[in-house]
């Protein structure tokens, strides 16, 4: 049986604690959507190579700075975990691309030549082309079928629908809410088996400056912002964000997000029991200052995706309108089987002069 649990009170500490839980949870999940979109597409053309090896050159010196500086355990576990993610993305990247470190555009796609009615006489064609064709698929092979027994074309098989971009937005939805669901039960599991802690002054557990700690901290977040800037010019390259997960940069910006707000909420505790004047934004300026480089990063690299999300935006509605010009091409030019065959009988086709 549960221990049971002390009122539940929104502070700002507990603010702080369901932000942090699902900035986890999310982080935790970050990587899955694009690792699973490779595999599906086996390719990684969508992914920019540079992309990840400064996203992976920032997690190692996150993990030093987290080490120096003295962070939480949970920021350390994390940055080991993003590593591993990382290595899994550039071996996919290494094995469906090959072993290059910078991004070359695939070999543009021939256009799809337009089909003409073989009965469309053009000053090419022969008179009797037709005839002939007609007659050589006659004799090739269908020589079992009865003349009584009306010739019926198989129809392909269509490929699957591709989503609605209202279905695409319904699961992105339930995806993110999902993640939010769990951050907020890890909290309150932690929140329910670990210990209380006693309110003790705040002054001499703040975190130190530590030299190199904050150097490798700013050279994450140098690194996190310089990241976004290959996969925005590929995509710009392109002109297209096909092979890249939306989920993927979504679940990177619900976790930037809530990271900086756990940081943000912060209720500065002083050496007495209540503050004295400006002691308290004296605290809370040193807490921001120690972890500014770790918000520098996030909020960039925030500011960063939004560019991204455009570009979902706009090649994704370029795409529906080739899309759509395609479809009405396809329904203006007439296959060749609908033009060249006649599915009734035989004996009808004779009587109405046709061959």
């Amino acid at each position: 049986m549960a221990p049971p649990t002390g009122p539940l009170n929104l502070d700002v500490e507990a603010i702080s604690g369901i932000c942090g839980s699902i900035s986890i949870a999310a982080w935790v999940v970050v990587f899955s959507p694009q690792i699973i979109e490779n595999f599906r597409r086996s390719s990684a053309d969508g992914l920019s190579v540079p992309f990840i090896i400064l996203w992976l050159l920032g997690d190692v010196f996150n993990i030093l700075g987290a080490v120096l500086q003295g962070v939480l355990p949970t920021m350390l576990i994390l940055a080991i975990y993003y590593t591993i993610a990382d290595f899994v993305l550039l071996a996919q990247c290494f094995y469906y691309k090959g072993f290059v470190w910078k991004d070359e555009l695939p070999p543009a796609q021939p256009k799809r030549p337009i089909v003409r009615a073989v009965g469309e006489p053009t000053e090419r064609t022969g008179l009797l082309s037709s005839h002939l064709n007609e007659r050589e698929r006659r004799d090739s092979g269908w020589s079992h079928l009865s003349p009584a027994v009306p010739l019926v074309s198989e129809a392909p098989v269509p490929p699957p629908p591709a989503p609605t971009r209202l279905q695409s937005v319904i699961w992105n939805a339930v995806a993110m809410l999902m993640v939010c669901v769990a951050g907020v039960l890890g909290w309150l599991l932690s929140r329910q088996y670990s210990p209380s802690k006693p309110d003790t002054p705040g002054g001499d557990s703040l975190p130190s400056f530590d030299l190199w700690g904050q150097i490798f901290g700013w050279l994450c977040a140098l690194l996190y912002l310089g990241s976004r800037l290959p996969q925005l010019l590929l995509n710009w390259r392109r002109k297209s964000t096909e092979g890249v997960s939306i989920l993927f940069f979504l679940f990177a910006c619900l976790g930037n997000l809530t990271y900086v707000l756990s940081i943000f909420a912060y209720e500065p505790r002083c050496a007495a029991s209540r503050c004295q004047s400006g002691e308290g934004g004296r605290i809370y300026g040193r807490y921001i200052l120690v972890n500014s480089s770790w918000l520098a990063g996030s909020l960039g690299t925030l500011l960063l995706d939004l560019g991204i999300f455009a570009q979902f935006f706009i090649y994704s509605k370029d795409d529906s309108e080739e899309e759509d010009d395609r479809v009405i091409e396809e329904e203006d030019v007439a296959s060749p089987d609908e033009q060249r065959f006649d599915d009734r009988p035989l004996l009808q086709r004779i009587s109405s002069g046709l061959p």
